[in-house]
């Protein structure tokens, strides 16, 4: 019934997914392993274009590929920041924010966190922690 349940047959174009195939891959994500995709694959698809979808299957606890889709919204929110929203729109990163700090569990309040440390403070951007998935695997808060 729903994109979980349904088989999913690949990417027409890996480098470009659409947002429906992004979905049904991150339920299966074993049909084509990471390690298969393009190269920087998680920075091609942490962009405007999927960042409703990465936040959603971000906000799934039972989203097999959860953890990767936190990370490209670390990706995509030190991208925003660190270029003054050039990049993508603050107007959209903030309403994701805030939307992880009413609805979201501890790893999304702690995403929603960061973002907003990294706002005030940008020297606390690290490459390893923000586009490498440092914060994604320890968990941490900003100070």
């Amino acid at each position: 019934m729903g994109v979980e349940q349904s088989g999913f047959a690949g990417f027409a174009n890996p480098v470009d997914p659409s947002p429906t195939e992004l979905r049904a891959w991150a339920y299966q994500p074993d049909s084509v392993p990471l390690q298969s995709m393009p190269q920087d694959w998680d920075l091609l698809v942490a962009g405007d274009r999927l960042v409703g979808s990465l936040f959603e299957l971000a906000m799934d606890r039972n989203c097999p590929a959860r953890r990767f889709a936190l990370h490209c919204l670390y990706i995509y929110a030190a991208d925003g920041i660190r270029t003054n929203f050039r990049a993508h729109p603050k107007r959209r990163l903030r309403k994701l924010v805030e939307q992880a700090e009413r609805a979201g569990d501890e790893p999304m309040v702690n995403w929603a966190h960061n973002c907003r440390m990294l706002l005030a403070k940008p020297h606390l951007f690290v490459y390893h922690d923000w586009c490498e998935g440092g914060l994604v695997r320890s968990g941490r808060r900003l100070a």
